[in-house]
């Protein structure tokens, strides 16, 4: 029980401090509502919970034997974010009522960012160490049920204060504004990247 329970306050904390996916799925509330948002969110979950699994059973060996894969999934990585801030910054408002242009991240292309996303690799590496160093299946098991559990509230806590910043956003300065500092926090989460050492960056 106390491994569970460990286990769970770990999951929380990963899955709601601040990172690339809390911080893209805030700005995609405030500018397109929780309704439309709700595909992003789910994309979020599921590529954590598929990714947890793959690197508790060997995946992080294979990227071993590749040395350049990690610098690859690098750049990638510094290229997709730096595709959505961009995305972000752009967008504009039609009315006050705060009608986009543009679409909020799909389902799919949440999933697959989790694979450029430091964070989640770094996340998913920290349980499976802490929670199942000798990699036993029924462990790794527990760890993508526990995060199964605890991602989608609390990721979803993000959402709903995007939705409550949304109703502060009355003219499309102040969301232009408030886009702008979502971008420079996104890029900011990319510095702890930026520290290469010896090729390993999760």
């Amino acid at each position: 029980m106390e491994l569970i329970t460990a286990l769970l306050l770990f999951a929380f904390v990963a899955s709601a401090t601040p990172g690339p996916n809390n911080l893209m799925l805030m700005a995609s509330a405030a500018n397109f509502g929780i309704r439309r948002t709700l595909p992003h969110m789910m994309g979020v979950c599921i590529g954590v919970i598929m990714l947890i699994p793959l690197v508790g059973t060997g995946l992080m060996q294979a990227f071993d034997q590749i040395t350049w894969s990690y610098d690859l999934l690098k750049i990638l990585s510094i290229l997709y974010m730096g595709y959505l801030a961009i995305k972000l910054v752009r967008t504009q408002t039609e009315d006050l009522n705060h009608d986009s242009q543009g679409q909020p991240l799909g389902f799919f292309q949440a999933v697959l960012f989790q694979w450029v996303n430091p964070k989640v690799w770094s996340m998913a590496l920290a349980a499976i160490t802490l929670f199942s160093p000798q990699r036993n299946f029924d462990n790794i098991l527990l760890i993508t049920t526990a995060f199964a559990l605890v991602n989608l509230p609390s990721i979803g806590i993000w959402v709903l204060l995007g939705q409550q910043v949304r109703i502060y956003l009355k003219s499309a300065a102040r969301l232009q504004a408030f886009n702008l500092a979502m971008v420079i926090l996104l890029l900011g989460s990319l510095y702890p990247m930026l520290d290469i050492r010896g090729g390993a960056w999760f």
